[in-house]
Formats: C-alpha cells, sequence, structure tokens
C-alpha cells in the first residue's frame, strides 16, 4: 500500500509561484498514475493535474500553461510547480496515486494566493 505526503504550501502573492511536492512511500512509485487535485472552501474537489507511469500528462484547462506536473521515479515524488498564481487557485492541494483506483490520497497542503 501506498501512502502519501504533501508539502510545499503556502501564503503567495498573485502572480507569484509555489512547487509542491508529494512523497511517496510503501510501495513501487513508478507503476501509479499521479494526480494533483484541489478543494475550494464550498466547492468540490477537482482535478488539476495528472502524470501517467509513462510521463504524459494532462491538465484542467484552468491552469495549463501555468502549472507544471512532473515526477521523479527515483526520489518517489510527484511535483506541481505553479506560476502565475491567482486568487482563485486558493484551495488545499491533495495528490493521489492511481492503478485502474485510486489507492491513496495525501493530507493535503493549503495554497492561499492573496495580496
Amino acid at each position: 500500500q501506498v501512502q502519501l505526503v504533501e508539502s510545499g504550501g503556502g501564503l503567495v502573492q498573485p502572480g507569484g509561484s509555489l512547487r509542491l511536492s508529494c512523497a511517496a512511500s510503501g510501495s513501487i512509485f513508478s507503476i501509479y498514475d499521479m494526480g494533483w487535485y484541489r478543494q475550494a472552501p464550498g466547492k468540490q474537489r477537482e482535478l488539476v493535474a495528472v502524470i501517467t507511469s509513462g510521463g504524459t500528462t494532462n491538465y484542467a484547462d484552468s491552469v495549463k500553461g501555468r502549472f507544471t506536473i512532473s515526477r521523479d521515479n527515483a526520489k518517489n515524488t510527484v511535483y506541481l510547480q505553479m506560476n502565475s498564481l491567482k486568487p482563485e487557485d486558493t484551495a488545499v492541494y491533495y495528490c493521489n496515486a492511481e492503478r485502474v483506483i485510486v489507492v491513496a490520497w495525501g493530507q493535503g497542503t493549503q495554497v492561499t494566493v492573496s495580496s
């Protein structure tokens, strides 16, 4: 079974950048498709970006061109580089691991974009 721990959230001004990390343990990281999701207050959790075990990426339209998902299988870690942040990016960000079905979620990390 895989366990996930996110880090890297915080408070940033509009237009700023943050890099989120999601460290995995307990299983073979490279076999999983990894995703970043976010949930803002009063809203449903939504997909932000995914990266497959083969390295294919996909993004929500709202973050295309601003966010980049990547993975380092040697470090069992998936990253989300977030640039040109907007107030509407404020949310708790979660990573997950999926292999046919979702097998694990992290605990989440808060990202607040505000001046």
